[in-house]
């Protein structure tokens, strides 16, 4: 059997500054742009809820985590302004290459890897809080006095680490 492909679509309204170069854009000078230039590559979280008959769509989510992505613009299609206007969507089509892995599970060596998914109806609620803080970043002004902590993707070792530990 061959290997198995991830991929998907992001769609969005807007997107950060930052994802410009993984659009395919280079700033020339302040306000400037150069098109169909190399992407860069990037990784991204999403939560899919999980819903039962109990609990409907508030028993618990999915967390994602997505690496190794190379975005591919689809076609942008700009209208005129007139008396129905509609809000333009981006949409990029993204195709992703796995990332290594070397911790040891059961003693077994896992294969490369473009995507973890994280189930928190199983995980452990303060490892799985303690991930989130690491993807979302935590909020300095926090009543404990945090930093505060820069949010980032954070590599299949370290996640595999964080919620495999011992407490």
């Amino acid at each position: 059997m061959s290997a198995e492909d991830f991929g998907g679509t992001i769609e969005a309204y807007t997107y950060p500054e930052e994802f410009k170069a993984c659009d395919g854009s280079a700033e020339i000078a302040p306000g400037v742009y150069s098109g169909q230039q190399s992407r860069s590559v990037f990784g991204l979280s999403y939560r899919t809820l999980i819903g039962n008959d109990v609990d409907s769509n508030n028993h618990g989510y999915k967390l994602h985590l997505v690496y190794g992505c190379l975005a591919s613009p689809s076609e942008k299609g700009y209208s005129t302004v007139n008396e129905s206007p509609e809000a333009i969507t981006f949409s990029w089509e993204f195709s992703t290459t796995p990332v290594e892995i070397t911790t040891l599970i059961g003693g077994k060596a896992l294969k490369p890897t473009a995507l973890i998914t994280i189930d928190s109806t199983t995980t452990d609620a303060e490892k799985l809080a303690d991930l989130e803080e690491i993807l979302y970043g935590k909020d300095p002004t926090e009543p404990e006095g945090s930093d505060g902590v820069e949010p980032r993707l954070p590599l299949p070792d370290e996640v595999i680490t964080l919620l495999t530990s011992a407490d």
